[in-house]
């Protein structure tokens, strides 16, 4: 059998000396999320992708904004979390495929290097990880970042 799961994640950046965390890595930038976690959008968008997979809910459910346990959370523990509930009910990843929107900072350099965080906190191949950075095509000054995943897993 296998599933398919889909999520979206934005959140806004700004000047605020956060930061700048893509993938469980962190990368240059002046600009930092405004987030009740640390803000990877990325990790956010595969791990709600996990939870559509299987109809577990939405990330608010497991990690709500409201909560102190929650503040300044890794997301990488978010994304394991969500992660551990997929395979507790026999399902394994097969692939993912996301895209992170995003005018500044340029992703291209730092893809191998996010494509191996995410491959270690999945155990899987890297091979079975795609990202591809987009912009928003000069359409204005747009301060955020938004990223979008589909993934399929199996019981096989």
């Amino acid at each position: 059998m296998i599933r398919i799961g889909f999520s979206r994640d934005i959140h806004r950046i700004e000047e605020n000396g956060r930061p700048f965390m893509i993938g469980g890595i962190e990368v240059p930038s002046i600009y930092g999320p405004v987030s009740h976690s640390d803000g990877d959008c990325l990790l956010h968008a595969i791990a709600e992708a996990f939870l559509g997979s299987l109809s577990l809910g939405d990330l608010g459910k497991l990690f709500p904004d409201t909560s102190k346990e929650t503040e300044n959370m890794d997301s990488k523990i978010i994304l394991k979390e969500c992660y551990k509930l997929v395979l507790a009910k026999g399902y394994k990843l097969v692939n993912l495929d996301a895209c992170v929107i995003l005018d500044k900072p340029h992703l291209q350099k730092y893809l191998p290097e996010i494509r191996a965080s995410i491959a270690k906190i999945l155990d899987t191949d890297i091979e079975n990880v795609s990202i591809k950075p987009q912009t928003n095509e000069n359409i204005g000054e747009i301060r955020n970042i938004e990223c979008m995943c589909s993934l399929l897993i199996s019981n096989d």
